[in-house]
């Protein structure tokens, strides 16, 4: 598995039987380039902090009202590269070309003189994805201009402000080291994990992860960094590669231990052959578990590096997630319950608050995994 940059219920799981060679590369980024669009005579200020990679980026948003108050707001703007918004919360964002509008929800509406609202988005982009410069609020030029964000292509050596950013080239023996050690958090049996040479993403190492049958045989690797102060959005992206596909019964090879839940987790893994999430605490999933649901998930291939990525807001209970290119319907939670998808998920209100990332393999059932 190699990297970029969540205690478990035990009830039971179909069982299964599978071999599988996990590797990963992983990177989690908090730093923000804050751009700003102002000025003097303006009436509004624009806070445009974005985080870009090879492809996608996000980008949190904070508008100023510096003019007369208003009751509902509309903020402009146009992309002068090709991207392209796929998601947001706290507006509804609608893109037409290169022209973005973004309108309040029926809660940020009221702004004051000199009151703010914030509200976040996805997208991709491919050749290019330069800064807006023109925005503006209800027809109002906020005036000034932006300055271009950094591209992060990781692996990288230059990491920026991620918290965690590793491709594993710095460990020098097989056994995990330095800013990583081998977990098994809740028992522990014949799992291991080991730095690898033989399979690797885009250097000359990577880590491997073999997880035994049954629960007390995982294994993980985990990061000894601190996350609980990443946010207000936690972003990972991370390359994979798994031999054998996702079982039917609940696997999980992302773990993030969750000071919402007490110190239980929140898990990236799989269930019914596709991709899913699992908050340890209620044993909820997401998507749904229903065939309808299940569709609007993903498999993960097999045979070759997969990039994945998500997002978690720690403002809020919501969650993105994309497979390469793709933002994946069934891995997307939004605040508002969608059926099949989030029903169960926003049952429960209280956002997450991950403390610390982990990498391996948990079965909850039969048959071993590598």
């Amino acid at each position: 598995m190699r990297t970029f940059l969540r205690r478990l219920l035990r009830r039971p799981r179909r069982p299964w039987t599978a071999a599988a060679s996990l590797m990963a590369a992983a990177l989690l980024a908090s730093g923000f380039t804050v751009l700003s669009a102002s000025g003097a005579e303006s009436g509004c200020r624009v806070d445009y902090t974005v985080n870009q990679w090879t492809g996608g980026y996000t980008a949190q948003l904070k508008v100023t009202n510096l003019g007369p108050a208003v009751t509902s707001w509309r903020l402009t703007w146009t992309y002068a590269g090709d991207q392209q918004v796929t998601s947001a919360w706290n507006a509804t964002v609608t893109q037409t070309g290169s022209s973005v509008v973004a309108v309040n929800t029926n809660w940020n509406g009221a702004l004051a003189t000199g009151g703010t609202a914030d509200f976040g988005l996805q997208g991709t982009w491919r050749s290019s994805a330069p800064a807006p410069a023109d925005f503006a609020l209800n027809g109002v030029s906020c005036g000034g201009t932006g300055t271009p964000p950094p591209t992060t292509t990781p692996p990288s050596a230059d990491c920026g402000s991620a918290v965690i950013c590793s491709g594993f080239e710095d460990q020098t023996g097989t056994t995990p080291s330095g800013a990583w050690r081998f977990t098994a958090p809740d028992c522990q049996g014949t799992g291991t994990a080991a730095v690898d040479t033989a399979v690797a993403h885009g250097g000359g190492r990577s880590l491997r992860v073999d997880g035994r049958a049954g629960y007390c045989n995982h294994a993980f690797v985990a990061a000894t960094a601190d996350l609980s102060s990443v946010g207000p959005v936690m972003y990972v992206r991370m390359w994979v590669r798994h031999t054998t596909a996702l079982p039917a019964a609940h696997v999980t090879f992302v773990s993030l231990p969750d000071s919402s839940q007490g110190g239980r987790s929140l898990r990236v893994g799989g269930q019914n052959g596709a991709l899913q999430w699992n908050r340890e605490t209620d044993d909820a999933t997401l998507p749904a578990q229903s065939p309808t649901g299940v569709a609007l998930s993903r498999p993960l291939p097999t045979g070759s590096w997969q990039c994945l990525r998500f997002a978690i807001d720690t403002s809020a209970p919501k969650l993105d997630t994309w497979l390469g290119d793709e933002q994946v319907p069934g891995l997307h939670a939004d605040g508002v319950p969608t059926q099949d998808v989030d029903q169960q998920w926003l049952a429960r209100t209280t956002p997450p608050r991950p403390t610390a990332l982990r990498l391996g393999w948990e079965s909850y059932g039969t048959g071993d995994d590598t």
